[in-house]
């Protein structure tokens, strides 16, 4: 499992933004999203270098939290 901070992440159209984008992701697995505290969990074992270049080409900055 791979957790992911994502500062910009601050609605339900952001949360619907960075679930689409890591779900395009090869064998992501399954995104749970916390707005909260704005990070996301991705069960698969794709790599988090991979994870991020979607979140960035989807608008959203990320790092490994």
């Amino acid at each position: 499992m791979t957790t992911l901070s994502v500062p910009e992440m601050t609605c339900n159209h952001c949360k619907a933004t960075v679930e689409t984008a890591l779900g395009s992701v090869p064998e992501a697995g399954a995104v749970r999203v916390d707005l909260t505290t704005r990070k996301v969990e991705v069960a698969g074992p794709a790599p988090a270098a991979e994870l991020i270049k979607a979140l960035d080409a989807a608008g959203y900055a990320a790092t490994v939290a």
